[in-house]
């Protein structure tokens, strides 16, 4: 029951969000260079891996305390607030993860210099203030930026960085491409919880704005995910058969506008999240055959 709990406090089937950036850009620097690097590419696996159980293991606790999660919340339940782990364990859990990735984050340094060093800080720094400190990111509306940048943009950039030594562009129009599906991902949960959140004082895009809009961004950012792959394709760095998720993104979208804002959305999340990985891994393939 134990390891269970605390399984479900990671939120396993959000996990591939971290897991998908360091594989495309380890596998892009190795389909550009004809080689790649084993130890530093788990290694970023691992930290981002971890960066991202201590931002919702954190995430959970502050939430709970802060009344903004509740045992009555749309979306899956949270340990805290169902009283099943104590906030204090919760949060002790979170620095753990924190320190585990600050670990692995010194031997890339190692490997990847200053470069590596300040994003992993910065990476870490956002991280804690997700949830936390005097104006949650979480809260705001800055966190789709938040999840385009941290597990998008950057995982994927530096990933590619730390097997070339450089980032070019093909590495940053891959990030972003993967950084517009997370992102996609937080809209559904924000837009989900947008009345709970509305009452517990958030000001998420998804509050501040008519529920349309949250329907209309959700359907912008998969399609400037799939505008990007067609921008690599055309230019011959990958294969064409990534195209074919477009399909899979259409059906995305159209259940986006058809559900009811409720716990019919979060069947909807889980998917988008799978909907990343495989996509990542496909666009893996497609860059060698």
């Amino acid at each position: 029951m134990a390891i269970h709990t605390w399984l479900s406090a990671t939120r396993p089937k959000t996990l591939g969000l971290s897991v998908s950036p360091v594989l495309v850009g380890s596998c892009l620097a190795w389909a550009e260079r004809g080689e790649l690097q084993i130890l530093p590419a788990l290694a970023a696996l691992l930290a981002a891996i971890c960066i991202q159980i201590g931002v919702n293991l954190h995430n959970d606790a502050t939430d709970a305390l802060q009344g903004t999660d509740t045992p009555d919340r749309l979306g899956p339940p949270r340990v805290t607030a169902q009283g099943l782990l104590s906030a204090a364990s919760v949060h002790r859990a979170a620095l753990l993860a924190f320190g585990c990735a600050f670990v692995l984050g010194i031997y890339l340094v190692a490997v990847g210099g200053w470069p590596i060093l300040l994003l992993g800080l910065v990476s870490l720094a956002a991280g804690a203030a997700y949830s936390g400190g005097p104006w949650p990111i979480s809260g705001s509306p800055l966190g789709e930026v938040f999840v385009f940048l941290f597990f998008g943009l950057g995982a994927t950039a530096g990933s590619y960085y730390l097997q070339a030594g450089q980032v070019g562009m093909t590495a940053l129009l891959s990030g972003g491409m993967l950084g517009f599906i997370a992102a996609a991902v937080l809209v559904v949960n924000n837009y989900r919880d947008r009345r709970t959140d509305a009452q517990s004082g958030r000001k998420t895009l998804a509050v501040l704005l008519p529920p349309q809009t949250s329907q209309l961004e959700y359907a912008l950012l998969l399609s400037l995910s799939f505008l990007l792959l067609s921008w690599l394709w055309l230019a011959g760095h990958v294969s064409w058969y990534p195209l074919l998720f477009a399909a899979i993104a259409i059906w995305l979208i159209r259940r986006i506008f058809s559900l009811p804002v409720g716990k019919a959305l979060n069947k909807l999340l889980a998917d988008t999240a799978r909907f990343q990985l495989a996509f990542s891994l496909v666009f893996c393939i497609a860059l060698f055959v």
